[in-house]
């Protein structure tokens, strides 16, 4: 019955221990998970990847590894198509849009994997100046946790959008155009669609009319570049909008736009009780629409740093319950001190500050410790330490 799902605002229960499931394997059709030892082979060769690359003088070796050392990612995201059948409580963060510092907030405020299940709504890289730090330390945790953590493809996880808008100049800047293409293949691989408790269906963009049946959504081919039509393109590009019925053109020059009545419509032919999507900047973090059975998920706040929104983080609990977690845009300020990189400084220090050089090496610290599976309390006082001292 439409309407089960439960909204609790400005609320967020405490997390808890709990077990993650997923779907069907995409490599050969079969259920289950990944084995403990092939999940550590792919987790070293991911962090071989980011290890290497923090050290300039290896940076060659590094682009004539790449395409090798993320095979075993590529393995890792192949093995879970749709994420159906998650039972369990999780946050729902959606767009990071290479805002590095606002992603080790999230951190901080919904908790560390694996006492804290994740599942993102794509848009990981492009536009914020850190899209590289960004991926790197999601991937890390998907591969070390890939029954805690999910990542779903956003449009931007595409080679044709982030060859324009920022992703590629940064890979190419600081590494070279091989590392762009070696992100390009491991984005081919990622899932676009997760149900949660077989009740709130998510993805990045939106709904489709191509998609009447949700075993559509695990048949869909990967690797796979984004198509400019059909189920996959509109999963990834359709919006909302309140002055629709039913399917209407779409400003953006591509997919569609949808009705109040198509979301329903949909919601009780499918049995679901919500639709959980990102890709549009709203100014709370979080936007309801169609009487609250879709709800819109931006988690980069002071977008672009042009813009005044908060950025929000979803929260799932056993009972479906839904809260908020927001995090209130910043006052305008000087752009001194605005990022600092795990690979090399991108800003200078204001005055007084540890120096951005030494601030890396605490984002590379945080890598180390994930690699040799030390103490989780130890990351989460790391990431602290970093928030603080960015701010």
């Amino acid at each position: 019955m439409v309407g089960a799902t439960h909204f609790l605002l400005g609320h967020h229960p405490k997390t808890k221990e709990h077990i993650v499931k997923f779907g069907p394997c995409a490599v050969d059709g079969t259920k289950g998970t990944l084995g403990r030892d092939d999940c550590r082979r792919f987790w070293i060769q991911i962090c071989k990847l980011v290890n290497i690359m923090a050290v300039e003088v290896q940076i060659r070796m590094t682009l004539d590894m790449a395409g090798e050392e993320l095979v075993g990612l590529r393995r890792v995201e192949m093995a879970m198509n749709f994420f159906s059948g998650i039972k369990v409580m999780l946050n729902v963060p959606s767009d990071i849009h290479g805002q590095y510092s606002d992603l080790l907030r999230l951190f901080e405020y919904g908790g560390l994997p694996p006492q804290a299940n994740y599942l993102f709504l794509g848009d990981y890289v492009d536009r914020g100046k850190q899209s590289l730090e960004t991926i790197c330390l999601l991937l890390a945790y998907k591969v070390k946790y890939p029954n805690n953590f999910f990542l779903l493809r956003g449009n931007h996880e595409c080679a044709s959008i982030n060859r324009i808008y920022g992703f590629y100049d940064e890979c190419k800047r600081r590494f070279n155009v091989k590392l762009w293409k070696t992100f390009s293949d491991c984005f081919n691989c990622l899932p676009v669609a997760a149900l949660i408790d077989e009740k709130i269906l998510c993805m990045h963009g939106g709904l489709s009319p191509d998609l009447h049946n949700l075993d559509q959504i695990s048949n869909l081919r990967r690797p796979t570049d984004v198509p400019d039509s059909g189920l996959l393109c509109d999963l990834l590009w359709s919006d909302p909008c309140v002055d629709v019925k039913g399917w209407g053109m779409n400003d953006r020059g591509v997919s569609f736009t949808f009705g109040a009545d198509t979301v329903t419509e949909f919601l009780e032919k499918h049995d679901l009780d919500l639709v959980c999507r990102a890709h549009q900047v709203v100014e709370d973090g979080y936007e309801f629409f169609a009487n609250r059975q879709l709800v819109t998920v931006f988690s980069a706040p002071n977008y672009c740093g042009e813009f005044d929104n908060a950025g929000a983080m979803m929260s799932v609990d056993e009972t479906l319950m839904c809260s908020f977690q927001i995090l209130k845009p910043a006052e305008k300020k000087s752009k001194v001190n605005s990022g600092i990189s795990l690979f090399g400084s991108t800003t200078t220090a204001k005055p007084g500050n540890t120096p951005a050089g030494i601030k890396a090496d605490y984002h590379l610290w945080v890598m180390w410790v994930l690699v040799n599976d030390h103490d989780p309390s130890i990351v989460r006082f790391t990431i602290k330490s970093i928030h603080h001292s960015i701010l």
